[in-house]
């Protein structure tokens, strides 16, 4: 099936990560795929290739490992106009929004082999579509929604956000502007994020589905103000702020919101500490109180190193007696200087000075899981994706891949490594708070429940609230109304 929505933000990656869920606790074959995602925030597959962290996440709600074919086309956008472009896990080149037409149209071919070798090896694949289903200006180079519906032979659940208003004309307005032969592959409806008495809703119910011919199958209920971890999309950062309830002395964790934010799951972790108040922060005077200060990742490296500036972040972090990490991005961004001829093709600027690091841009990009452990012994794993070969003079932080990486400023104040995703491994996680805590005269008890623990729990959740509020039956009919991956009408 394909999960489509009548606006961006209406929760496809979401429903989507409870139906993989739903079927792989039933111990049916699932797989999750997106045909082509725009995201800064991506995961490393097992032979090195980058996926869309929302295919990461559902992935692991199907208990399968993430695969290059789960999202052939990924678009990161490095400006308001341009994307690099990552094809079945690999980068081949640059676009902007008027010249991707002709692309798409040349790699729809990509786009449903990759979604029929799938089929072919799960029982069911579980589709995300991209922002809204019906957008009438867009049809001729859409390949991740109802056009793909339609090649492959699908049906399509439509997936309408109530919290916002105008559900019922959102949902009527999206199957009355599409072409027959799109409509046709509409077969439910189901309005995300309700709060209050469903039964309020049918009278309007009785009249959408007069009006549509299309069954309404669920009203799925507000999962809360608790925020989900592995939110892709960078709006969902507003809500992820984790209030303290364990100590009265928490670990204050800032971390700076960059325009080109990359891999904020890097953050996830610390969500899940009790311990930790963690607030995402976009103006200096944010941060005086914090103990701990991250700088993230980024997919423009050298044009958020000018935000920082034109912020006065710069002077924020020389004169800050917090703790400092920078993962990836962040540790180039604080190091000496940057050469870069392929990002921004700017060439040489001058970081912020904080750490011992030079960095300079070489193709190709390295993509890759890795391993490695602290000066204390703490393992910990996670993945790199760069085109930054940062070069330290100083003392290393880690040891990485069997090599020194990151490194250390003189006073061990500052900090940075290029792996992301370091924070996932509870021993590290700990020992490294405990240690900023110590340092700042803060108390930190980990979290009685390892970070997979809850993340396996969250999953559970998803399915449940899918489970209830469409029908286990329901769902299973809906997947059987797909045709044969071997009779897809194609393009």
């Amino acid at each position: 099936m394909v999960v489509v929505g009548s606006t961006s933000g209406a929760g496809k990656s979401t429903v989507t990560a409870g139906l993989c869920r739903s079927f792989a606790r039933r111990q049916i074959s699932v797989a999750p795929f997106k045909a082509q995602n725009m995201s800064n925030h991506a995961a490393v597959t097992a032979d090195g290739g980058e996926v869309g962290r929302a295919q990461a996440v559902q992935a692991a709600a199907a208990d399968v490992d993430i695969d290059r074919r789960m999202n052939p086309i990924l678009l990161k956008p490095s400006s308001n106009n341009r994307s690099h472009i990552v094809v079945m896990g690999n980068e081949v080149g640059t676009t902007d929004a008027v010249s991707y037409g002709p692309t798409a149209a040349e790699l729809k071919g990509t786009v449903l082999d990759a979604l029929t070798s799938l089929r072919r090896d799960h029982d069911v694949v579980v589709a995300e579509g991209a922002g809204g289903a019906a957008e009438i200006n867009l049809l001729d180079r859409d390949l991740v929604n109802l056009p793909l519906a339609a090649a492959a032979g699908l049906p399509a659940l439509l997936v309408v956000d109530i919290e916002r208003g105008g559900a019922f004309a959102a949902a009527h307005g999206s199957v009355d502007l599409l072409p027959d032969r799109l409509r046709s592959c509409v077969r439910g409806i189901v309005f995300n994020s309700f709060r209050g008495d469903p039964s309020l809703l049918d009278s309007g119910i009785r009249a959408l589905e007069d009006r549509t011919g299309v069954p309404f199958l669920g009203v799925l209920p507000h999962l809360g103000d608790r925020p989900l971890l592995g939110a892709e999309d960078s709006l969902d950062l507003d809500t992820h702020r984790r209030v303290p309830s364990g100590s009265m002395a928490p670990l204050r964790v800032a971390v700076l919101r960059l325009p080109h934010l990359a891999n904020p799951s890097d953050i996830d972790p610390l969500l899940h500490e009790p311990d930790v108040d963690l607030r995402w922060v976009m103006h200096p005077g944010e941060l005086p109180n914090a103990d701990l200060i991250i700088v993230p990742g980024s997919r423009a490296t050298v044009a958020d190193l000018d935000w920082l500036r034109s912020m006065g972040f710069d002077r924020a972090l020389a004169d800050t007696h917090a703790s400092v990490l920078g993962l990836c991005a962040g540790l180039q961004m604080l190091g000496q200087t940057i050469d870069d001829t392929i990002e921004s093709g700017r060439g040489r600027v001058d970081g912020l000075g904080l750490l011992p690091v030079h960095t300079t841009f070489e193709e190709p990009k390295i993509v890759c899981r890795s391993n490695g452990v602290d000066g204390r012994g703490r393992r910990l794993s996670g993945y790199q994706i760069r085109f930054g070969r940062p070069v330290c003079d100083g003392d290393a932080w880690l040891t990485v891949d069997g090599a020194a990486e990151g490194t250390v400023s003189a006073d061990g104040r500052v900090t940075g490594t290029s792996l992301h995703g370091l924070f996932d491994d509870d021993d590290f996680r700990a020992g490294h708070l405990a240690d900023i805590g110590e340092r700042h005269n803060r108390t930190f008890t980990p979290a009685d429940v390892s970070f997979a623990a809850r993340y396996e729990q969250q999953h559970d959740r998803l399915a449940d609230w899918v489970e209830t509020a469409i029908g286990i039956d329901v769902i299973d009919d809906l997947v059987l109304q797909a045709g044969h991956h071997e009779d897809a009408p194609g393009w």
